[in-house]
């Protein structure tokens, strides 16, 4: 039966000569509605057929086909949040109908939710990465609109000093105190200091391992631990069978709780979040001399851009230039004469 009754609203069912079958609802309750919904999808499918015409997608089944190949990843969590969004807009739309006006009202609306210009970029970047993996790898549409992102204001890296640091130390509880100490020794992001395991660490190697699927660049990271962090790894032995940071003899799943929040309070220090750690461990190293190469390694980063950031905090390495300045030779005095004269 090609359009039938479920309840009070009409179904169709559609069977092309290549077996290719679509049964959905029509979401109508009006007899006619339905067949011209069934009239029209059978149409499509015959010129697909005979005209070797791509079949035409929805939103709705790219959704599916995204979901089921990025279940794997630690961003699925991230993406369904995207998506239940993006369903209001987009649930019933198809892929040929998200153009470039789609997507400057996709924008309009998400600012008008309050959010900062940077969230609204990452809205717009999964939709751009779902358009393109349906354009490039499934190739189910030709083409895809260009999306241009707002501009957003680059923060400034957020670090303590040394002193900072151990004026925190003191205020914060023993568990979070060797996990902000053993986080400043090694850069680690947050889910792995919490999540670290015994498994994971080598005393004898004086080293540990973040394995690809905890990192976030999904890649092996080897974590040398200098003395503080053996240190803070020897005072946890014997505490916990399995994970090396516990509180009570329970699994902390979160390190920037209330009582990180209080402890900062009553250390005087503002506007820091736990990740800001890693941000105060990379700097510290590039102001001892940590080569930017030898600090993209060490924090696991898969981009050269995201080290790029602490470079401004050290200029050692332009020293011996900046000296070029201070008694220029005859020689230098005489070049920017006569440069100075071609360009008159």
């Amino acid at each position: 039966m090609s359009i039938y009754k479920r309840g009070e609203t009409w179904w169709i069912q559609v069977t092309a000569k290549n077996g290719r079958r679509i049964q959905q609802s029509a979401s109508t309750k009006i007899k006619r509605e339905a067949q011209e919904l069934h009239d029209k999808i059978k149409n499509d499918m015959w010129r697909q057929s005979n005209f070797d015409e791509k079949p035409r997608r929805s939103w709705q089944e790219t959704v599916v086909r995204w979901l089921s190949e990025q279940e794997h990843r630690k961003s699925a969590g991230d993406d369904i949040k995207y998506l239940r969004w993006l369903n209001t807009y987009l649930g019933d739309a198809y892929l040929d109908q998200i153009d470039r006006d789609m997507i400057d009202y996709l924008k309009a609306e998400k600012l008008a939710t309050g959010v900062t210009n940077n969230t609204v970029n990452h809205t717009l970047a999964f939709v751009r990465s779902v358009l393109n993996r349906a354009k490039d790898d499934w190739q189910w549409v030709d083409s895809v609109p260009s999306i241009k992102m707002l501009a957003v204001k680059k923060a400034r890296i957020r670090w303590i000093t040394k002193s900072e640091a151990e004026i925190l130390f003191r205020e914060l509880p023993d568990h979070l105190e060797a996990m902000a100490r053993f986080s400043l020794a090694t850069g680690l992001r947050e889910s792995n200091v919490t999540g670290l395991q015994w498994e994971q660490i080598d005393m004898q190697r004086q080293c540990a391992w973040i394995h690809a699927d905890q990192a976030k660049a999904d890649k092996d990271i080897a974590v040398p631990l200098n003395t503080e962090a053996l240190a803070v790894i020897r005072a946890q032995i014997g505490k916990h069978q399995t994970n090396v940071f516990t509180y009570k003899g329970k699994t902390i799943l979160k390190a920037g709780v209330r009582a990180w929040r209080n402890a900062l309070v009553r250390a005087g220090i503002d506007n820091f979040r736990w990740h800001d750690l890693r941000h105060t461990w990379a700097s510290w190293h590039v102001q001892n001399g940590t080569p930017l190469n030898a600090l993209q390694e060490l924090g696991g980063w898969a981009d050269v851009t995201m080290v790029m950031r602490y470079a401004h905090l050290s200029s050692d390495h332009l020293k011996d230039y900046a000296k070029n300045i201070e008694n220029p030779t005859e020689n230098t005095v005489t070049n920017l004469l006569q440069l100075k004269n071609n360009r008159i």
